[in-house]
């Protein structure tokens, strides 16, 4: 195994780790490169390039307050905030969402979304299953899925890459790739990943000499072994090594390469948006424009966690902080998406693990609702402009068209040209599993 030797640095978990990018061990969990690309090959690469971005509003959004709300509901039903008119005639949204508004024949919104745990968590948003039925080593979110079904669209560029921070209640961070295995664990650029993309004083000249290194000790080792008169460096490893010598990825993630007038469009980034944000519960803006050009790089499944929206004191003084920035955010990415070209392929869901109560408490905040949810839907070809299913005249239930998170994971993999009704995968009992308890995709959508 070769290494590449770097500086020492500090995890936010105050580990002390050697800053070093190892050629066996850049991928996941110390997993040898080369082999992850030999499990990518076996599990066969995809021809085409169809993408998903997933917003992953951390807490649980009050859906009350964002896009079904309920202006002739008693007051403390209905909050402070007003709803206005949309681009789809006879819609409204909250005032907070003005940007949404003025596109949203863009956008489809699920307002009867059910079926959601009443666990703080991020796991049925990312792998459309419940926590307390799952096999052994656990669901696998989407990410990992893709990564195992489809490989990477370009062997420089992972084909799941997890944009969001470390957050300090750990249920919020994604799960992984559960009985998948750690090959299919999506890339975390952390500030310390992004230190291990840079070759620290290794210029890629040095890279190639450690290459013929490598080719002559893997030469030797077959002789030994009495491999035969084969001494060449098997194609993943070279592979490996084309990896570490491209920059695509480190370009993907330089918002600097984006004129200023794009980046202005996406926001500023907010790091004090709540007085806990140092919890790891930011409004960075800068991650829409990111999960752009991830995907236009190649990558398959983006997830951003934003903010947090779990306001059981303060729903209204945190609303109008948060729900303005993702409006801009959110806005910017559909908008970017079509002008680029990229919303027949792309499908973006934005979406949290469940709503809020009706029922404003004493603390002027909104309390966990499992019972009804929204969601937000743009992109991927599918049908726009439209609400999907209706709630009760207090937001409490679904009262029309029912939709669960499976039906939209149904959806999502559907629009990436995945048969949801006949692609299986193996479990570690051997066992074929389906992708989604769902077998069909929203209909309304397709």
């Amino acid at each position: 195994m070769l290494t590449i030797p770097g500086t020492v640095w500090r995890q936010c978990d105050r580990v002390n780790r050697r800053a070093a990018l190892m050629i066996g061990g850049l991928a996941a969990g110390g997993l040898a490169l080369p082999d992850l690309l030999r499990a990518e090959e076996r599990a066969g690469i995809g021809h085409s390039h169809k993408a998903i971005i997933m917003i992953y509003l951390t807490g649980g959004p009050p859906h009350q307050d964002m896009v079904d709300l309920k202006p002739t509901a008693p007051r403390e039903i209905r909050g402070e905030f007003e709803p206005i008119e949309t681009r789809v005639p006879g819609v409204q949204i909250s005032e907070l969402m003005p940007r949404v508004a003025a596109m949203l024949d863009r956008f489809a919104i699920v307002r009867s979304l059910v079926g959601a745990e009443d666990r703080h968590s991020s796991f049925q948003c990312v792998t459309g299953r419940r926590f307390v039925q799952q096999p052994l080593g656990g669901w696998p979110e989407i990410g990992s899925v893709l990564s195992r079904l489809a490989g990477p669209v370009d062997p420089a560029v992972p084909p799941a890459v997890d944009l969001s921070m470390k957050m300090a209640h750990l249920p919020y961070n994604l799960p992984g790739p559960g009985w998948l295995g750690m090959a299919h664990t999506p890339f975390k650029p952390s500030g310390e990943a992004m230190d291990d993309m840079v070759l620290r004083g290794v210029s890629v000249d040095r890279l190639n000499d450690r290459g013929v290194l490598l080719a002559r000790l893997d030469a030797a080792r077959r002789q030994i072994d009495g491999w035969g008169a084969n001494t060449r460096l098997d194609r993943f490893t070279e592979q490996a090594l084309g990896i570490l010598s491209s920059s695509r990825l480190v370009e993907a993630l330089d918002l600097s390469r984006e004129p200023a007038a794009v980046r202005e469009r996406y926001g500023q980034d907010d790091p004090q948006c709540l007085p806990y944000s140092n919890l790891g519960y930011q409004a960075h803006m800068s991650k829409f424009l990111a999960a752009r050009r991830l995907v236009e790089a190649g990558v398959r499944c983006v997830t951003i966690a934003f903010a947090d929206f779990d306001w059981h004191g303060a729903n209204f003084t945190n609303g109008r902080k948060v729900i303005p920035l993702l409006d801009q955010g959110l806005a910017a990415l559909v908008a970017d998406l079509h002008e680029r070209g990229l919303d027949q392929d792309v499908s973006v869901v934005v979406w949290g693990e469940f709503g809020r109560t009706p029922q404003i408490n004493a603390s002027a905040g909104r309390d966990h609702w499992p019972r009804v949810n929204f969601a937000l839907l743009a992109g991927g070809g599918m049908r726009m402009g439209q609400v999907i299913g209706a709630t009760n005249r207090l937001a409490e239930e679904a009262v029309a068209r029912p939709v669960t998170y499976a039906d939209i994971f149904a959806t999502l993999y559907q629009r990436l040209g995945i048969d949801v009704a006949s692609t299986t995968l193996p479990d570690l009992n051997g066992r074929p599993q389906y992708l989604a308890e769902a077998l069909q995709p929203i209909r309304e959508l397709i």
